[in-house]
């Protein structure tokens, strides 16, 4: 699982942490931002750490196509084109308000929106049956 916003500070942390915090470690999970800022926002740090998730010290990594070649899914959240497509990958965009220089308030409402469709994007995960590969 691969999620990507524009400078992987905001947006795209919290729904790979959001992700791996509620799958348990049972997904891989990877974020990237197709111009990635120098560190996290701070009100995402702040907001995450409210619900018991530190993600203090990770740090925005730029998008790249092995990053993308290693995903099943890749979620978007407003990187446009810079997210680069092969075929054979699912492809989801999420339409999300950016948390840069947004107060708290916002920025945990924002975080919210992301755990619901994280959650829901597991469910959906953990339903499905396992894929059947040829040998």
């Amino acid at each position: 699982m691969l999620f990507v916003c524009v400078h992987n500070a905001g947006r795209s942390q919290m729904a790979a942490a959001l992700l791996s915090h509620r799958a348990g470690g049972s997904v891989v999970v990877r974020s990237a931002g197709s111009d990635p800022s120098d560190k996290l926002n701070p009100a995402v740090v702040a907001a995450m750490q409210e619900l018991g998730i530190d993600i203090s010290s990770e740090l925005p990594k730029p998008l790249t196509g092995d990053a993308v070649a290693a995903a099943d899914v890749v979620v978007t959240m407003g990187c446009g084109d810079a997210c680069p497509f092969y075929p054979g990958k699912r492809y989801l965009d999420w339409q999300l308000e950016d948390p840069a220089g947004k107060p708290l308030a916002t920025v945990r409402r924002i975080r919210d929106q992301i755990d619901a469709l994280v959650q829901a994007l597991l469910n959906e995960m953990m339903s499905e049956p396992p894929a059947v590969r040829d040998s």
